[in-house]
């Protein structure tokens, strides 16, 4: 599908359907309209104007993405400053963290050469099966979502139980599986200061089981001829308990705050920029729920990339229990609180099965308050 096709499309009898199909088909997603020489976007990825509002929070509004180091300071410390960024951020990077240096490159790498590498290797792995636990494609809500983005995906379930090695492909195959376990390491640290931080026993988030599934997801975000009218990712909450964010250093991730998070009073895009060495975390919905919104999972997005040259890589994991096999309740816990519960109990089965049906831009946390 030619970029001049989809722009003519747009001016006569446009079958925005049909374009998705069609781009679907090649199996080869947005680096493959990239190779073949686009010098402008199709129009299924065009956003509309106010979805893509620049307005910044404040030249000084960066300073309210905290950094948070794991190591060295007394844990009352630690535990005070991840309790601040989750109540008033809902994003913080860490660093002395655990997790080797050269293992964060490798798996970039890895993803970077699976996407720059064969058609065919892609196209073997492209499917739409969520019962897959390998699957490439690009934009999972392709065919809900109002517009496409800028970016191709690597899905990867590792846990409660990891694919076969010989699902992954080759690139990341040596790699990914140990990752997996750095990150996971390291979400069960962070959820022991989220505990403690709700005046909680130290496992007690762990203990319901936040972190027993894990889906990687790796984003390659090929450059883009038109930048200005679309995005690489939409904005969106995390609908999970916590995230572990790893991201190279092409910059573009923002995150939409308020006075709340530190910008004076004015709600507006916030970037969070590239820190050598650490891993970004922020709240999921369901953490907000089960904290009765003393956690804040807030709305980001990215930028579509700029670079002419380099794509941008990220590998998100995201921590949840197990969706598929878990029937335990999730509600506010109120103990330590005088809110009474804001939101109904539900299955995490329930709440993923929301999001996924209605796309990323969808919060289910808001269809679980009371008084919805």
């Amino acid at each position: 599908m030619s970029a001049a096709g989809a722009g003519a499309a747009t001016l006569g009898g446009y079958d925005r359907r049909r374009e998705l199909q069609a781009f679907d088909d090649t199996k080869a997603g947005v680096k493959g309209l990239v190779d073949a020489g686009v010098t402008s976007i199709p129009a299924i990825f065009r956003h509309p104007p106010d979805a893509l509002d620049l307005d910044a929070a404040g030249d000084d509004a960066a300073a309210a993405i905290p950094v948070v180091d794991l190591s060295g300071a007394p844990r009352e410390e630690v535990v005070a400053q991840v309790k601040a960024a989750a109540e008033s951020v809902g994003f913080f990077q860490v660093v002395n963290h655990g997790v080797p240096g050269e293992l964060m490159a490798a798996v970039l790498s890895g993803v970077r050469r699976f996407n720059e590498g064969p058609l065919e290797a892609k196209r073997r792995a492209y499917t739409r099966d969520t019962a897959r636990k390998v699957r490439f494609s690009s934009n999972f809500d392709l065919f809900q979502s109002a517009a496409a983005n800028w970016r191709d995906t690597l899905f990867c379930e590792l846990a409660p139980v990891p694919p076969p090695p010989e699902e992954l492909p080759e690139p990341i195959r040596d790699v990914m599986l140990e990752y997996g376990e750095a990150a996971t390491r390291l979400a069960l640290r962070v959820l022991e200061l989220l505990s403690e931080s709700l005046g909680l026993p130290g496992g007690r988030l762990r203990e319901m089981g936040c972190a027993e599934g894990l889906n990687v997801v790796s984003h390659y975000y090929p450059p883009c001829p038109e930048p200005d009218l679309t995005l690489g990712t939409s904005r969106h909450t995390d609908a999970d308990f916590v995230t572990v964010l790893l991201q190279d250093g092409t910059g573009g991730l923002q995150v939409l705050l308020d006075g709340a998070g530190g910008s004076g009073g004015r709600r507006g895009w916030v970037d969070v920029p590239p820190l050598p060495g650490a891993l970004i975390v922020n709240i999921g919905d369901l953490l907000q729920l089960v904290s009765n919104d003393r956690f804040r999972s807030v709305e980001h997005r990215v930028l579509a990339n700029r670079s002419r040259e380099t794509a941008r890589v990220s590998v998100a994991c995201f921590f949840n229990t197990d969706i598929k096999g878990s029937t335990r309740l999730y509600g506010p816990i109120t103990e330590g609180g005088d809110e009474p519960p804001l939101y109904r109990s539900v299955t995490v089965r329930e709440f993923s099965a929301r999001f996924f049906s209605k796309g990323l831009e969808c919060r289910p946390l808001d269809y679980f308050r009371l008084g919805h």
